[in-house]
C-alpha cells in the first residue's frame, strides 16, 4: 500500500514556485503581510506528516535559511548525486536516489502512512508516478512573468477533485483537490 502523499505549496499567480535563478523573495514579502501566529494550515499539515520528501535544489535552498525549519521531521531529499549532511543538521535527513514509487513503497514497508512533498521537480516526479493524494495550492497575489513552474509535463492528464478553496484578507487564496487518478 501506497502512504498517502500530500503537496503543499506557495505560487504566483502565474503559477511560478520560485524565479528563475531559484530566489523565493517575492514569497518571503507576502509571508511579511501575513498575520502572527496565521500559517496557512502548514503547522497542521507537518503535524500529521511521517516524512518530508524534498527535491536537492530545494534542500539546497532550505540550507541557505539560517535555521532548519523541520525540526525532528524525518526528511529525504531525492537526488542522484551523493550528499553530505552536516553533522548540525537532524539524524532524521537522509538521501534518495530512488524513484518516487520506490520511495514510497519503501517507506511504507517502515510504517509511513503520511508523506509530504516539497519542491517542483520532485512534484512534477510524483504526479507523473501518479503517487499524490491531494493537492494544496496557495496562490500568491504576484505575477512574476517567469521563473520555476510549479506544473511541468506529466505524460497524461492529471484529473483533479475540487475539494475547497479559503480566501485569507492579506490576498492569499488557498486551493485543495484530491487527485483521480492517483494510485
Amino acid at each position: 500500500m501506497i502512504p498517502k502523499v500530500s503537496v503543499f505549496i506557495a505560487t504566483s499567480l502565474d503559477g511560478y514556485i520560485a524565479r528563475s535563478n531559484g530566489d523565493i523573495d517575492w514569497l518571503d514579502a507576502a509571508n511579511a503581510k501575513v498575520p502572527k501566529g496565521e500559517d496557512c494550515g502548514y503547522g497542521a499539515l507537518m503535524r500529521s506528516v511521517d516524512v518530508l520528501v524534498m527535491g536537492r535544489n530545494s534542500y539546497e535552498k532550505v540550507r541557505s535559511f539560517s535555521f532548519w525549519p523541520y525540526g525532528d521531521v524525518p526528511v529525504v531529499v531525492m537526488s542522484s548525486k551523493p550528499i553530505t549532511f552536516s553533522d548540525e543538521l537532524p539524524k532524521t535527513l537522509q538521501q534518495s536516489s530512488e524513484s518516487p514509487r520506490e520511495l514510497c513503497e519503501r517507506l511504507s514497508g517502515e510504517g509511513v502512512a503520511h508523506i509530504y512533498v516539497d519542491g517542483g521537480n520532485t512534484i512534477q516526479r510524483f504526479l507523473s508516478a501518479g503517487l499524490v493524494h491531494e493537492l494544496t495550492i496557495t496562490v500568491i497575489p504576484v505575477i512574476l512573468g517567469e521563473g520555476i513552474p510549479l506544473f511541468g509535463p506529466t505524460g497524461s492528464d492529471v484529473l483533479l477533485t475540487f475539494v475547497g478553496a479559503k480566501a485569507y484578507e492579506f490576498g492569499f487564496v488557498q486551493l485543495k483537490y484530491t487527485l483521480q487518478n492517483n494510485a
